[in-house]
């Protein structure tokens, strides 16, 4: 990014010299990058952590390690995928991540496949198991389920035991909520969220909420919770932060929980690790499949970056620098 702006008019491709892993870093080879709402932020200076020009976008990478700084004991040739250290994102054919924060791809598990799951089944992981205390047996209801974190949060309630319920906007999305296996789909475009999902339960409502939206969806939501549940606050993909009343929170007795997966990465790595260890074998174990609906290489990096800021996209956009010369060889 030579200056703040949208991505989709700002991106220009340049040839640079390939950055030097300081101590406690590693440069890879980029074999995948995910696009995430957070990188159209942090281009239009908008996001919390913000950058100055120039630098290079993609807030995660996966790839073969080509060197090492200081005291970093990961030998090069081994794939790993994890957040980058700025400026040097994703978005190229080289990056850098912080050591201590890589997590290495298990041999059977694809560059594409570890880079799709790497977010969005981490943040379901820490929302629905470890802040959200899920169990088999209980109601959940997905919002945005067609997206990467909805549809990830959608396969791991379902293989956790639980019942399914996606919500997601339009015709296409409805099929892909379908094809993930959820027990219920509702098109919040046409049905009306609170009224279906009460229908379904016989009134009850649902043990837990997961919501990645927030906005106008999020006041049905919370009146959606049953007695007892939980709220799990998972981001604000609408752009609009809501508020819960603390009355409505208390005669319901429902818990509203707040899930900032990277918020753990430094107070608590160990459950990280845990979490990925966890996460990487449900991928060997074919338990759990991410769904990665579209590759692409540099040239439809920024229009697929507009479509992702407009929710026209479903999945995991995964970007891969060779992909143009595979395509055309």
């Amino acid at each position: 990014m030579p200056a703040l702006g949208d991505p989709w008019d700002t991106l220009t491709i340049v040839d640079k010299e390939a950055a030097t892993p300081v101590p406690g870093t590693l440069c890879i080879r980029v074999e995948a990058t995910d696009l995430n709402f957070a990188d159209i932020l942090q281009c239009q200076g908008s996001y919390q952590v913000k950058l100055q020009p120039p630098f290079t976008p993609g807030m995660n990478a996966a790839g073969i390690v080509m060197a090492v700084g200081d005291d970093v004991a990961v030998e090069i040739g081994r794939r790993v995928v994890g957040p980058t250290l700025a400026p040097s994102g994703g978005f190229a054919e080289q990056a850098i991540l912080l050591a201590e924060h890589a997590q290495p791809i298990p041999d059977g598990v694809s560059s594409i496949v570890a880079m799709g799951m790497h977010v969005t089944y981490a943040t379901a992981w820490f929302a629905l198991h470890h802040r959200g205390r899920l169990k088999p047996g209980e109601t959940v209801l997905v919002l945005a389920a067609a997206g990467g974190v909805g549809s990830a949060a959608v396969q791991m309630a379902r293989q956790h035991g639980c019942w399914v319920m996606a919500a997601a906007g339009g015709e296409e999305k409805v099929r892909v909520c379908g094809e993930l296996g959820a027990d219920l789909v509702i098109d919040y475009d046409a049905e009306d969220l609170y009224a279906s999902v009460m229908d379904a339960t016989d009134g009850r409502g649902v043990d837990v909420v997961y919501d990645p939206v927030g906005g106008k969806y999020f006041d049905a939501a919370r009146r959606l919770v049953a007695w007892e549940g939980r709220l799990l606050v998972v981001g604000f993909a609408s752009g609009t932060i809501p508020s819960a009343p603390a009355n409505h929170v208390l005669v319901k007795n429902y818990a509203v929980v707040g899930t900032h997966m990277g918020g753990y990465r430094d107070r608590h790595p160990d459950i990280v690790r845990r979490c990925y260890e966890d996460l990487h074998q449900q991928l060997l174990d074919e338990k759990i499949s991410p769904f990665v609906s579209e590759v692409i290489g540099f040239d439809a990096l920024p229009d697929a970056l507009r479509r992702l800021a407009d929710r026209r996209t479903v999945g995991r956009v995964v970007f891969d620098p060779s992909f143009v010369r595979r395509a055309q060889s």
